[in-house]
């Protein structure tokens, strides 16, 4: 990951960005309100949207590819790949979910490609954005590049999203298996049992465990996304302190290479874990609907 934080700057501005400046300026959304914070639910991130839509678009073309170009002999190397995850998914869920996985299989199948897919978006270099817009003269009120950020899993107001759509699905599943008076009667008898004087504290208990299930789905894969996002700035940091052929500079150049390489080697198995993760808690969460307490 290459930078010149001297360049984040638009050329019409003579000052330049510091070392937290820059950061934040990359940790920025473009978005219909100004900048208030890591997280506002209150706006749109129009980057985030772009780029889950984008992700959502391929992973459905991907798979549409895989499904007509399928042959009976012996398969490409994509096919290869695509049977091998449809595979991976379709194991995880005949052991976990004890029903109709008709929908279930398809549906994390699809979760695993698109989450991968968004968490792969981190390894573009961090200045690629910066430099088209510079390129073509695109800059803000303050004569800086857009905020832009093409990592949507980093943002928590998408992880949040998703994991309420997973949440829908706990609820829907646990309705649909149960029906809706013996969902309702689990809520207030489990799991310390059915005396009235503990329906309160069994809705309360339950009502705690799905808002648990659903905020740690979204915390642990922003978190995680968002770290990686933010070791790969701190270690552009260092190509931005390039002063010519002394020996500071050649030293924070190797560093910045050796640890960009190293980072980046290392965030792929990072991206990868977490998009099974994500899709491993999805099936837990919709297979612990099909069972009661």
């Amino acid at each position: 990951m290459t930078t010149e934080i001297a360049a984040a700057a638009h050329p019409a501005v003579e000052h330049t960005l510091t070392s937290g400046q820059y950061i934040t300026h990359h940790l920025g959304h473009l978005r219909s309100a100004p900048q208030p914070g890591i997280v506002d639910f209150s706006v749109i991130n129009y980057d985030t949207i772009f780029w889950s839509v984008t992700m959502a678009v391929i992973t459905g073309l991907l798979l549409w590819l895989a499904a007509r170009k399928a042959t009976a002999g012996v398969p490409s190397r994509f096919q290869a790949a695509i049977e091998s995850v449809v595979e991976l998914v379709d194991d995880q869920a005949k052991a976990i979910v004890h029903g109709d996985r008709s929908f279930i299989a398809p549906m994390a199948l699809t979760v695993f490609l698109w989450v991968a897919l968004m968490n792969s978006m981190d390894f573009l270099p961090v200045d690629l954005f910066a430099s088209i817009f510079r390129y073509f003269g695109v800059h803000n009120a303050e004569g800086h590049e857009p905020f832009f950020r093409v990592v949507p899993t980093a943002d928590l107001n998408g992880t949040f999203g998703m994991a309420l759509v997973v949440f829908a699905a706990m609820i829907f599943y646990n309705i649909k298996i149960k029906g809706p008076g013996g969902f309702v009667k689990e809520l207030f008898t489990a799991p310390f049992g059915a005396h009235p004087a503990l329906w309160i504290f069994n809705l309360g208990l339950n009502i705690i465990e799905f808002a648990a299930k659903t905020v740690s789905l979204a915390m642990r894969l922003f978190g995680n996304m968002f770290a990686g996002e933010l070791i790969f700035l701190l270690i552009a940091l260092l190509g931005a302190t390039w002063v010519g052929f002394t020996t500071q500079s050649l030293l924070l150049a190797g560093l910045h290479v050796a640890l960009g390489s190293v980072w980046a080697i290392f965030h792929i198995l990072i991206v990868f874990l977490q998009a099974f993760i994500f899709m491993m808690l999805t099936l837990v969460y919709i297979g612990q609907a099909h069972e009661g307490h």
